[in-house]
């Protein structure tokens, strides 16, 4: 049973980014091998169950002590325990849709590694400039890392001071105090923290991989175009330049098209969980700001994850705003093939008129620029960003004045 290797169109394997590593040994949101035998993915399937029902069981748990804070009306013991069941919930939908589309997942990915990421090799300048975009992101992943590390100090601290603390806020409906119950339920704590920490920073890396190269693609399409265009200028074969340039152009147009297909595959495939990720992340920093306000030194791990999940969002929607930044100039980019001067020195006058309805039908394909959306209902964007962390802002100072209101009376 193997997860899938990414791979070039050549076979060569894909050297990938420490968090991508780390993300692909995640049994429930990276794909098997295709090569994986049929009782290999009947084994993935039934790991796949048992950890969602860890989800469901974390869950019950968890909601049982939100509720019970909520009756004794302890706002701040209920929001030591908000952040984490926010973010198992949207882990249980997100991990759902994944394995909805375990197959489809697979195969959009070998298409992207195969057709659009950039071969370091053939491309070095471009992939440099492409990796250092991510420079960003892999310091959010190493944020989520040392989130998850003060996590998971917690059964060591526990041992060292005879308790039997588990690693979250959680109430069960059964007795935990015997070992056989208890080792086996921090084993899953431990489990549900590492994988849902993994996608927190691995699924985010992956999309933030799959823009910037699909950015790079088409600043790649663009460099190319203009570079050829000058060798036809500088060749001046009056009667074929018109001819050369419309050849040239459909070419590129067929490159283009292409790109946009696998944006909207793209986008296919992730605008169910963007929207998810998105929809819990006001709430989310909201809960972790007020716990990193209200007592910085003792819940410094909430005042990490509020700057790892802020950061996280603000790189995203820039590079989402990038990305139709690029798309959004391609238009123009047909229109400056230097047409008019083909149109001067090109002596073949019906080459030219199909040249200037070729130019008129790339300039109306390109006309509107290509954005990753949440469900239609929002762009994955720098400003779609800041309104998540202006709402969050919001509900933020609701809590602290409901926390003096509370503390007055």
């Amino acid at each position: 049973m193997v997860r899938y290797v990414p791979r070039l169109a050549d076979g060569q394997r894909v050297r990938l980014a420490w968090p991508l590593a780390l993300f692909r040994l995640n049994h429930i949101f990276w794909p098997l091998d295709p090569s994986t035998g049929k009782w290999g993915r009947y084994l993935d399937r039934v790991l796949a169950v048992l950890g969602c029902l860890i989800f469901v069981q974390h869950n019950d748990a968890e909601l049982r002590y939100l509720r019970a804070e909520a009756s004794n009306l302890n706002m701040d013991a209920f929001l030591t325990g908000m952040p984490t069941y926010l973010i198992l919930v949207e882990a249980q939908f997100r991990s759902l849709h994944v394995l909805l589309h375990f197959e489809e997942l697979q195969r959009f990915l070998q298409r992207f590694y195969t057709t659009i990421y950039i071969d370091p090799r053939a491309e070095p300048d471009m992939f440099r400039r492409v990796d250092g975009q991510m420079l960003v992101n892999r310091l959010v992943s190493a944020m989520y890392g040392a989130v998850i590390s003060g996590y998971l100090i917690s059964p060591v601290l526990s041992v060292i001071n005879r308790r039997k603390d588990f690693l979250y806020s959680m109430v069960f409906p059964f007795d935990t105090e015997p070992l056989a119950v208890f080792v086996p339920l921090l084993l899953s704590n431990v489990w549900v923290g590492i994988v849902i920490d993994s996608m927190m920073f691995g699924e985010t890396s992956l999309l933030c991989e799959l823009i910037v190269h699909l950015n790079g693609r088409y600043l790649l399409l663009k460099r190319d175009l203009e570079e050829s265009i000058q060798r036809i200028l500088a060749e001046r074969r009056r009667p074929q330049m018109a001819r050369q340039l419309k050849e040239l152009i459909i070419a590129t147009l067929r490159q283009n098209v292409a790109l946009n297909q696998f944006g909207e595959q793209l986008e296919a495939q992730y605008t169910v969980r963007v929207f998810i990720m998105f929809a819990f992340a006001a709430g989310l920093l909201c809960a972790l700001s007020f716990k990193a306000y209200t007592n910085p030194m003792a819940n410094y791990i909430y005042a990490i994850w509020f700057g790892a999940k802020t950061v996280e969002l603000l790189s995203l929607g820039q590079l989402g705003s990038s990305l139709a930044y690029t798309t959004d100039s391609l238009g123009s980019m047909y229109y400056h093939t230097h047409w008019e001067q083909v149109l001067e020195q090109s002596s073949n006058p019906l080459e030219t008129l199909r040249l200037l309805r070729l130019i008129q039908l790339a300039i109306e394909m390109n006309s509107r620029p290509f954005y990753v959306t949440g469900l239609k209902y929002f762009r994955v964007s720098l400003q779609a960003g800041l309104k998540i962390l202006q709402a969050s802002f919001s509900y933020f100072t609701f809590l602290t004045s409901m926390q003096r209101r509370q503390m007055s009376n």
